[in-house]
C-alpha cells in the first residue's frame, strides 16, 4: 500500500456530497496513519482568501498547473485508492507555512473545547 507524507500533493478523485459523481482535485496530504485513508485538504485555483487558506508559493514544485490556494478548512479523510497519482511536494517554505496555520487552527479549536467544558 502507497505510504504518503505530509505535504505530498495528489491528484484525487473527490466524490460529491450525493457520491454519484467525482472530480479530479489536487489535495494537499496532511496525515497517513498506515492504514487505508488519509487525510487530505482541498487545494482550488479559484482567487480565495480567508484566515484558514495558504497561497502556494512555489506551485510549479508542488506539481500545480496554476497558481492554488490550499484550503485548510476544507479537509476530508478519503481512501487512498482515490488517489490517481503523486503530483509532487509543497516547498519548505510553502509547507512550514502550512504547519504554522494548521497549528493556529488547532489552537482555536482547543479554546473553543475549553469555552465549551467551562459552560457545562
Amino acid at each position: 500500500m502507497q505510504k504518503y507524507h505530509l505535504g505530498d500533493v495528489v491528484l484525487l478523485a473527490f466524490p460529491f456530497a450525493e457520491q454519484q459523481k467525482v472530480k479530479r482535485r489536487p489535495a494537499l496530504v496532511l496525515l497517513d496513519a498506515g492504514d487505508a485513508d488519509i487525510l487530505v485538504a482541498r487545494i482550488t485555483s479559484q482567487d480565495v482568501d480567508t484566515d484558514y487558506d495558504i497561497r502556494v508559493v512555489e506551485w510549479k514544485q508542488a506539481g500545480l498547473l496554476l497558481s492554488s490556494v490550499i484550503r485548510l478548512h476544507k479537509l476530508a479523510t478519503l481512501q487512498k485508492t482515490l488517489v490517481k497519482n503523486k503530483l509532487g511536494t509543497l516547498s519548505a517554505n510553502d509547507l512550514s507555512k502550512t504547519r504554522i496555520k494548521l497549528q493556529q487552527i488547532c489552537g482555536t479549536i482547543g479554546k473553543v473545547n475549553q469555552l465549551v467544558s467551562t459552560k457545562r
